[in-house]
């Protein structure tokens, strides 16, 4: 592990412009600068704001991290956020992405985290989304190397569900 995450949550943040003013909280383990005075560190806390778009997203991400491209895990969840908004997949090296407790409420929005090679984990329940009855089928057929959604390991049946359910459901549209 690389550092402590930045934890910059509980902030009552409206905006991500806002973080700029504010200093994350100390954890259990003390944040490392460098002589930028940039935290080393590949995790970023913004959970429990009110945070409701990712403009500015990599310009927080630049502002806090001294390898802002490292960046591998990003907790989003419980905020106000309502689409999955591109600017995500800017972020090449994200493995793990919470966005668990927010309002976003177009599924196939989802398709575009397909653009991060090294997804493993993701957070959704909790969203509009999930009152689909597709969603966990249409969710891992999108994003094939899925380990874990919504805290639960993707098991190799529904992977195999997942792509039955993706195949018919592609038959359909045409």
């Amino acid at each position: 592990m690389y550092g402590a995450p930045v934890d910059l949550s509980f902030k009552q943040l409206s905006s991500l412009a806002d973080t700029w003013m504010v200093e994350p909280t100390r954890g259990q383990r003390p944040l490392k600068r460098n002589a930028k005075m940039k935290y080393e560190s590949h995790s970023l806390r913004l959970s429990n704001n009110n945070i409701v778009d990712l403009i500015d997203l990599q310009k927080t991400v630049d502002q806090f991290l001294a390898e802002p491209f490292q960046l591998a895990w990003l907790d989003l969840s419980f905020n106000k956020i309502t689409h999955i908004d591109p600017v995500l997949c800017e972020l090449r090296e994200l493995r793990v992405l919470y966005l668990h407790g927010n309002n976003i409420f177009t599924l196939s929005e989802v398709n575009r985290l397909g653009a991060l090679p090294h997804l493993h984990s993701l957070t959704l329940h909790g969203n509009d989304i999930e009152a689909n009855k597709s969603y966990r089928n249409c969710v891992i057929s999108a994003l094939p190397n899925l380990k874990t959604m919504d805290f639960s390991a993707v098991t190799k049946q529904e992977r195999e569900m997942a792509q039955i359910w993706h195949c018919s459901n592609s038959r359909r549209r045409k």
